[in-house]
């Protein structure tokens, strides 16, 4: 069953044990304030320091919103879902993907408005590279799951996760998938059936170590999908 988006404490840890299942329709979530005027947010996943601890967000900026210039310890990823999200290295628009590593420092902000889907603090490492990719660039090559296809999105030598895009082409049936290191799910386009459910576009997924069920599409699907990541969540970045 989805989780509840039901509303917590701004102190609170939000589905903080990556041992647990998670499916949030994140379209029926309330939008809340951040720090910023004109950029609110529906976190899914927070741990440790309020405004500075490990974060999975979905945020959307009005139409000249705008954040102060910041650094970003233990890296950055978003993929822009909407609109033109915008800093002073570029202007990336809906279908970019984006690896901002750690010691990243950046002022970001939104002409026209936009949504973008966040990971804050879950990227550690000196050795990662900035990526920019964009979805309309994709190369497409066998999948993590049978009848998928991917294309690599930041792939680091010497960590344990990994982001890719994976799609289903029509009617697709990966049969029982075993995550043999959890993954972290967004549904971009289309809609995927886990079990006896189906989930569309702004569905979010986290399934642990281990976790098996069965896998299919029943439209052509497009995800997002962070592989191993979870070795991440354990503990709060300090």
């Amino acid at each position: 069953m989805p989780a509840s988006p039901a509303r917590i404490e701004p102190d609170a840890p939000l589905h903080a044990d990556p041992g647990a299942v998670l499916i949030i329709d994140t379209n029926t979530m309330e939008w809340q304030p951040s720090p910023s005027a004109g950029v609110l947010r529906k976190r899914l996943h927070r741990v440790g320091p309020v405004e500075s601890g490990p974060v999975t967000s979905i945020v959307r900026y009005h139409p000249g919103a705008a954040f102060p210039a910041h650094d970003h310890p233990e890296g950055e990823e978003i993929l822009v879902l909407d609109g033109v999200f915008s800093d002073e290295h570029g202007d990336w628009k809906a279908g970019t993907y984006l690896l901002n590593p750690a010691g990243f420092r950046h002022a970001p902000f939104s002409r026209d408005g936009c949504t973008i889907f966040v990971k804050l603090r879950q990227a550690p490492g000196s050795a990662r590279a900035h990526e920019a990719r964009t979805i309309s660039d994709a190369r497409w090559e066998s999948g993590p799951w049978p009848g998928s296809e991917s294309s690599p999105l930041h792939v680091p030598e010497g960590q344990p996760d990994a982001s890719w895009l994976v799609r289903f082409r029509g009617e697709g049936d990966a049969g029982e998938v075993i995550h043999h290191r959890g993954v972290e799910m967004l549904v971009i386009d289309g809609r995927l059936r886990v079990e006896a459910g189906v989930h569309g576009p702004g569905t979010w997924l986290r399934f642990p170590v281990g976790h098996r069920h069965h896998l299919s599409s029943e439209t052509s699907c497009l995800v997002y999908a962070k592989i191993g990541g979870l070795a991440l969540l354990e503990q709060p970045a300090l």
